[in-house]
């Protein structure tokens, strides 16, 4: 099988429907901590990048914040515009973008965020980006969902979905690289955010990937992924479900402001 890189803003194109679908939200013990304890509130303004279906900006409009959802790709842009009209202009606005080039104006947000997204960024690029749209002691706040890897399940998950995967990008644990100096400080925090999921749900994640194959177009591979996620599950279900063990990280600060 060929291994072929992917425009990282065109990888979810015709996936926008099965991510929004089975696409795992974030522990309301995250939203309380950036809300109590990082500083966001309902009178934030705070650009959420690389937003896709809305997933997370929907739990920062819950809490009353102003939200700039700034998303290249069409179809995933398409749908959080369909879900979070409902809290209206003054409150939700979506821009068709990059993180690297957002089209704020300068100094025009309290906070951005980026959940399940800085690993697609040009990092330096968006930390410049990050030093031109946030007001004076603006903070940056990244999020992922993450397999918990200490589980026979999951490493077994893994190499299934290494097996069959179209593109390595993304196949890994994503998260902040800790080595880089994005961040001129921060501080970091991780909640579990273990699910019980059935069937439906666990192929439906693991086919929402940038790097899993489509049906049309690899269709011996997608037969397989399939194929073998299913028996994973058989070997591990319980009354129809099984335990999904996942992690959340969170790292926040203010960005580095000299070269990377």
């Amino acid at each position: 099988m060929v291994i072929k890189m992917v425009n990282n803003e065109e990888r979810f194109t015709g996936k926008a429907d099965i991510y929004k679908k089975f696409r795992s939200s974030y522990p309301d013990e995250l939203i309380d901590y950036l809300y109590s304890k990082v500083g966001l509130s309902k009178d934030s303004v705070i650009a959420d990048v690389g937003s896709g279906t809305g997933i997370f900006s929907r739990l920062l409009l819950e809490r009353g914040s102003c939200v700039y959802c700034v998303e290249p790709n069409d179809d995933m842009r398409r749908i959080a515009e369909n879900d979070l009209s409902t809290y209206g202009s003054e409150k939700f606005t979506s821009i068709k973008a990059t993180a690297e080039n957002t089209g704020l104006p300068e100094k025009s947000v309290d906070f951005v965020t980026a959940a399940q997204a800085f690993h697609w960024f040009d990092m330096k690029a968006f930390r410049s980006e990050c030093r031109r749209i946030l007001k004076d002691k603006g903070t940056v706040a990244l999020v992922w969902n993450t397999r918990d890897y200490e589980s026979e399940f999951i490493k077994k998950d893994y190499d299934i979905r290494k097996k069959y995967c179209i593109d390595t990008k993304g196949l890994g644990i994503a998260g902040f690289p800790e080595e880089s100096n994005f961040f001129r400080i921060y501080m970091t925090n991780i909640f579990r955010n273990d699910l019980i999921i059935n069937r439906e749900t666990y192929i439906g994640m693991n086919l929402s990937r940038s790097y899993s194959p489509c049906e049309d177009k690899n269709p011996i591979e997608y037969k397989g992924l399939v194929k073998e996620l299913n028996e994973l599950f058989d070997e591990y279900t319980i009354n129809g479900v099984i335990h999904f063990p996942q992690l959340t990280n969170c790292y926040f600060g203010m960005v580095w402001t000299g070269e990377l």
